[in-house]
Formats: structure tokens, sequence, C-alpha cells
């Protein structure tokens, strides 16, 4: 049987879900105590003590109703007054309640009246509107009988104090386990926290706590962590080291070529520059993404001095106005690299190029759109592949382009946490490229 269905209804938080654990039975108990024990206990305890009531009334209607006067009936039962400790006396008919009138949560009173009427028939109405000292109406030959009696005498005095104590413990049962809970838990969302921000691009101080098994977890995090920013150290500095060192062989062909034949060294030198640009790019991007921390900025004022700079280098580019608020923690400068990268791709392919900004609670969206001719919906995750070779309509070696910029932006949007996400502009027709980071 599945209960997919009741998956949207469940709280998704780790709180959440250990408190539904933990308040749920406790709830489920005690409801099924209360039935239980409203049935078995005060139903019981209320039908034997209102038997003997029963009795009393019985006797008493078929006294009066035996006397030849109202003042005959309340003779004969006024011995019965003191014995019983009850209050007798006709009333008229507008006195008489039209039906029972009992309070919200009285449930004894409700089985009391119940078990009159199919023992006593004389029985007429049953007013428990006084908690302490409920009226019983009868019907007699000479009209009317109200009756006056103590309420412990037919049912038990506080039922509702069993209720109190039970939700109130129960309450506070709940709240100590929600504590002891929360101290457990805590160590799982710091866990979580700082992975989060690690992969954020931020490093957050973490240090293991909580059960065995949660700092078995918080070990392995750090242990992970610190492979991975070894492997990021160790990636930075051997492209770093390999793009400066190639510098100078790639220095000597040009020197070399230069000497022969234009003619002839033309398409070498390009064949350089090619690799002279390359080697730029994997120094850059080593460069900005190992040295470059996260700072708090305004993301529309980054990207408009981003779209200044490539409109004073000649580019037609324009900002689209987004009224966003809040500064955001990024690395500044490869996020500018990239945002100049999608930029100078769209000025390459495309003659319209727009780029906006959009801030919500939860996403930093940056898009970069032009009216290229785009790229297909099945090469867009080819495209972003390092050296990727797509097809005329969207070439990467038109230009100077190396086949390096959608990778970079991809590998800078993953360093903080997000994505590169490639579609279709609405408005343009060319590429749309979304640089989406998590907040």
């Amino acid at each position: 049987m599945s209960f997919r269905w009741l998956k949207p209804y469940m709280p998704r938080s780790l709180y959440g879900r250990a408190a539904l654990i933990i308040v749920l039975p406790v709830l489920t108990l005690q409801m099924l105590i209360s039935v239980l024990f409203a049935q078995r206990h005060f139903e019981d305890v209320t039908l034997q003590m209102t038997a003997s009531l029963e009795r009393e009334l019985d006797l008493i209607v078929r006294l009066v109703d035996l006397a030849s006067n109202r003042e005959a009936a309340l003779l004969s039962v006024r011995p019965f007054v003191d014995a019983l400790q009850l209050d007798m006396r006709f009333v008229t008919e507008e006195a008489v309640p039209t039906s029972d009138v009992f309070v919200w949560y009285d449930y004894t009173g409700r089985i009391m009246a119940r078990a009159l009427r199919e023992s006593v028939p004389a029985t007429r109405v049953v007013d428990m509107s006084d908690d302490n000292r409920p009226n019983i109406y009868l019907n007699t030959t000479h009209g009317p009988f109200e009756i006056t009696l103590d309420r412990w005498r037919v049912t038990p005095s506080t039922p509702h104090q069993f209720l109190v104590i039970m939700i109130s413990f129960g309450a506070l049962m709940t709240v100590i386990a929600y504590i002891y809970m929360r101290n457990q838990l805590r160590p799982v969302t710091r866990l979580a926290s700082a992975a989060e921000a690690f992969g954020r691009g931020r490093r957050q101080p973490y240090v293991p706590g909580g059960a065995i098994e949660v700092r078995a977890a918080g070990q392995a995090f750090l242990d992970m962590r610190a492979r991975i920013e070894r492997h990021i150290e160790q990636r930075t500095l051997m492209l770093s080291g390999v793009s400066h060192d190639l510098r100078t062989p790639l220095t000597r062909l040009k020197l070399g070529l230069s000497m022969i034949d234009p003619d002839e060294a033309e398409p070498l030198l390009r064949d350089v520059d090619e690799m002279q640009h390359l080697l730029d790019a994997f120094l850059d991007f080593s460069r900005d993404m190992g040295e470059s921390k996260p700072q708090k900025v305004e993301p529309r004022t980054l990207v408009a001095q981003i779209v200044e700079d490539a409109q004073r280098a000649g580019k037609s580019v324009t900002l689209v106005d987004k009224r966003i608020e809040g500064p955001v923690m990024i690395r500044v400068v490869p996020i500018r690299r990239a945002v100049e990268n999608l930029i100078n791709n769209a000025v390459r392919y495309g003659s319209v190029v727009r780029v906006s900004v959009r801030r919500t609670e939860k996403f930093l969206r940056i898009r970069v759109e032009d009216d290229g001719p785009g790229i297909p919906p099945e090469q867009r995750a080819e495209a972003v592949k390092p050296f990727a070779r797509l097809d005329p309509a969207r070439n990467q070696n038109k230009g100077s382009g190396v086949g390096l910029g959608l990778a970079i932006v991809a590998d800078v949007a993953r360093a903080h946490g997000g994505t590169l996400r490639l579609g279709t502009s609405k408005d343009l027709g060319g590429l749309q490229a979304d640089i989406l980071i998590a907040l």
C-alpha cells in the first residue's frame, strides 16, 4: 500500500520529523487512554451512582401520583427531603426547559440523563446548567415536579481533572523530550550547516559533537573536506605551474616563427596564440579561485560595473534594471570573470546582449542572453565541458575562443554551491545563460 499522498503533508526538516515521531505517539496514547478510561470508568461509575437515584425518583413519582392534590403530594414526600438530601417542588409549565441543558464538556451528565430516561419513564428534562446543583423535571399527575440534588450524588465530582492532569503531564513530557531531542539534533544541524557552507565555497569552523554516530559522521566530513581542499590546492598549483612553465617555450616558439617566411608562419603563429590564450585562461582561473575569498557585495553594483567595462570596450551590452536588495557573500573575482566570459560569448555570436540580476531569499541569478543562433538543447550538456566543439551554428572555435568559457563559468557556479543553466531567450531568441547561486 502506497502512502505517497501523505508526503506533501509531512514535515521536511529533521526537527519537524523528530517532533512528529515524539508528539504523535503521545497524542495517540492520550486519546486512547482518554476514550477507554472515560468509557470504562466514568461511564460505569456514573451508571452505578445513578442507579440509586433511579429508585428514589421512581418512589417519589409513585407517592406523588397516589396523592389527591399537590399539597398532599408534598406532605407525602417531605420525609424524604432530609433523608435523601433532595429539594422538591411543583413548577409551572413555563418554568420547565424545552430540552436538556448541558455544559459542552459535561460527559457524565449526558450519561446520567440517558440512564434516567431508560429507567424512570416520568423523566422529562434534565437541567445540568448548574454544575453543582442539577435539576430534574418529572411528569406527574399533578403537573411538572422539580427535584434538585447535589451533583456529587450521581456523577464523579471532578471527572475533568483526570483529563487536565493527563494533558498537563503529557505536555510536560513532550517539552522535556523536545529539549532532549533538540540537544541531540543540534550537532546534526551544525554538521549540515558546515557541509552546506563548504558546498558554497565557504569554510565554516566545525568541531564534531553529539552521539557516537554523529561524531563519526562529523569526523568523516572533516576528513573529506581536508582531502577536497588538498585536491583543489594541488590542482590549482598544477594548473598554475604548468601554465607558467609553458610560457617560456611558447615565447621561444613565437620568436622562432617570427624569423621565417610570414606566409608559412601565419598558421603556426595562430596555433601558438591559441595555446597562449588557453594557458592564460588556465592561469587566470587557477589564480582567481585559489586567492579569492568570499566578500559581501551588492550583486547589481558588481554586474553594473562589468557591463560598464564591456560598454567602454565597444560591446553592445545593456543591463536590464531589476530592483534587488541586500548584499550577498560571493567570490568577486571569479564571478566577475564568469560574467565577462558569458558577455564575451554573447557578443561574439550575437548583436544584442542583455544582462539582468535577480535576488530572492533563496538564490541569486545573473542572466546573460543574446540574439545569436543559440545552442540546441541536446548539445547544452556538452557545451559546458572543457574544449567542447559544437556544430557550426555556434562553433567554439569562432573568433579567439578556446572552448573554456562556459566550462569556467560552470566551475565558478559550482564553487559557489550553484549551477550554470543554459536555455533559449524568450525575448531575443538566442542563448540564455543563468548563473544560479544558492544563498
